[in-house]
C-alpha cells in the first residue's frame, strides 16, 4: 500500500489540517505517517489513522528521513514556514526534499502542489510505485 508522509511546521499545521479535512476521503485509502505533533493534530480533526513518529525535535524528522531512505515513503506533503527570518532552518527542510529527489519520491511543499499530488494519487497515477517495491 502507498504510504504518504505528512509534515508541517507549527505555523503551517492548520493549513495541513485543512488540506487533510478537504481530502480525507482520498487520504483514508493510504498509509499515513507523520511526526507526533503533526499527526496528532491531523488525527484529532479528521479521525484519520496515522502512524506517529517521534516529535520532530525529538528525532521524528530523522525517523522520517530514515523512512524515505528505506523506501517506506511513496509521497511527501510538507508545509514549512519559509522566509528569510528562518533561513538557518531551511537546511533541515531541504534535507527531506533532497532525499525525495534522490529517491524519486513525489513531494509537495505548498498547497497547490499538494492538491495536484493527492488528485494524481486518487486517479491511480502513482500506483506504479507499488510494483517497484516487489
Amino acid at each position: 500500500m502507498i504510504t504518504i508522509a505528512l509534515h508541517a511546521d507549527n505555523e503551517k499545521k492548520v493549513l495541513l489540517e485543512n488540506f487533510c479535512i478537504a481530502y480525507k476521503n482520498i487520504l483514508n485509502r493510504y498509509n499515513l505517517i507523520a511526526t507526533q505533533s503533526t499527526g496528532q493534530h491531523i488525527a484529532l480533526v479528521t479521525g484519520l489513522n496515522i502512524s506517529m513518529l517521534l516529535s520532530g525535535g525529538l528525532g521524528g524528522d530523522k525517523q522520517l528521513e530514515t523512512a524515505i531512505m528505506n523506501k517506506e515513503v511513496d509521497a511527501l506533503i510538507t508545509f514549512e514556514r519559509v522566509s528569510l527570518d528562518n533561513f538557518h532552518e531551511i537546511a533541515d527542510h531541504n534535507s527531506l526534499v533532497r532525499l525525495c529527489d534522490y529517491f524519486s519520491i513525489p513531494v509537495a511543499t505548498n498547497i497547490a502542489t499538494a492538491e495536484c499530488l493527492i488528485l494524481a494519487l486518487d486517479q491511480g497515477e502513482l500506483d506504479w510505485r507499488e510494483t517497484m517495491k516487489d
